[in-house]
């Protein structure tokens, strides 16, 4: 219907269908430079207005394919005229969808990379963008663009794609089933990046104990380097799936370091108190804000459990300043003159006669 359509209005032109040809491809050149003017003069003064850069270079990479198409638009219907027999009509029609095909095939690629780009400026949105990952995302969507391009050229070329769309299936499904641990691998890591449960830098406690710094998180796996200088690599599949505690984590980086100690039935608690908080007081490690604290925690078989409450800026200062502390109230202690309990034991020796 509407190719009968056309031809009426081609046969409108003129009797002679060379004219007819002419007319058509002549006025389908002057639109395509048409358009092509107006993406260059007109919509940048539009562009021009907004605030961000992606309308500037979309407008820029959709000129040529618009222009393009309309010029092969232009030629196909200029065809339409002059009567081409079968099959030639068919191969010239297929042989133009294939030039525009290649030709959105193109821009889709660019914009996809502009997209792209242009999302991973934005990282604190769109956290799942990553610099490790943004390759990862280019190949996969490369992929799924020229995917898209191999179904519309067998299109264009009349061929079935049944018997293609099975065969993909099924070459899937092996494909799938024999590297199921590396594309669980894979998606483990595509939604530790999008969740964020941890980041490069943060100090993590592992579900069997070890710790460690975040050095690196990739599409497969995840390194953690230990306290020793040991790096371990972590499946992102079990790292997913598993109890994490992320010490860097809340919100904020800093870190509580608790000081415990017992002292002896009898002592000032007062007096307890006013010494563990001048060991903290003054040193350079241990902020201020929070505010140091001392807590009586409870009664013990051999002493009383106090509890001295600090924080620092950083996890990887935990360590160092729990060893100064507790060096600092050893010495104060003993120069206090507060005692530390220690397990006693009264044994009596009852002879029996015999």
């Amino acid at each position: 219907m509407m190719r009968q359509q056309l031809s009426e209005l081609v046969a409108s032109l003129g009797p002679n269908p060379w004219i007819q040809s002419l007319l058509i491809l002549s006025l389908s050149l002057v639109i395509a430079k048409l358009a092509e003017l107006t993406s260059v003069k007109v919509l940048p003064r539009l562009t021009r207005r907004t605030t961000t850069e992606i309308d500037d270079r979309l407008f820029e990479i959709l000129r040529k394919p618009v222009s393009i198409s309309v010029l092969l638009i232009g030629i196909h219907l200029s065809l339409l005229p002059l009567a081409i027999v079968e099959p030639f009509d068919r191969y010239v029609g297929s042989v133009l969808a294939t030039l525009a095909v290649f030709v959105w095939l193109g821009f889709a690629l660019r914009f996809a990379n502009l997209l792209l780009e242009t999302l991973a400026r934005k990282r604190d949105i769109f956290t799942f963008i990553q610099p490790q990952t943004l390759p990862v995302l280019e190949n996969a969507a490369t992929v799924i663009l020229m995917g898209g391009a191999a179904y519309f050229l067998l299109l264009a070329w009349h061929v079935s794609v049944s018997g293609w769309l099975a065969s993909a299936g099924i070459a899937g499904l092996a494909i799938g089933l024999a590297a199921k641990d590396t594309l669980a691998n894979l998606f483990a890591g595509v939604s530790i990046l999008a969740d964020a449960p941890f980041t490069v830098g943060d100090f993590i406690v592992l579900e069997s104990g070890e710790r460690g710094e975040i050095i690196r998180i990739g599409i497969r796996s995840s390194r953690l380097l230990t306290r020793d200088d040991l790096e371990i690599v972590l499946p992102n599949s079990i790292l997913a799936n598993s109890k994490i505690i992320n010490e860097a984590g809340g919100p904020a980086r800093q870190r509580r370091v608790r000081v415990s100690v017992q002292v002896a039935y009898g002592s000032d608690i007062d007096q307890v108190r006013r010494v563990l908080l001048n060991v903290v007081q003054g040193h350079q490690e241990v902020l201020t804000d929070p505010e140091p604290r001392v807590r009586f925690r409870e009664f013990q078989d051999s002493g009383l459990r106090f509890e001295l409450l600090a924080w620092v800026a950083e996890p990887v200062l935990h360590g160092r300043v729990l060893d100064a502390l507790n060096s600092e109230v050893y010495e104060r202690f003993n120069t206090e003159g507060i005692g530390f309990p220690y397990p006693a034991r009264d044994v009596y020796l009852h002879q029996v006669a015999e």
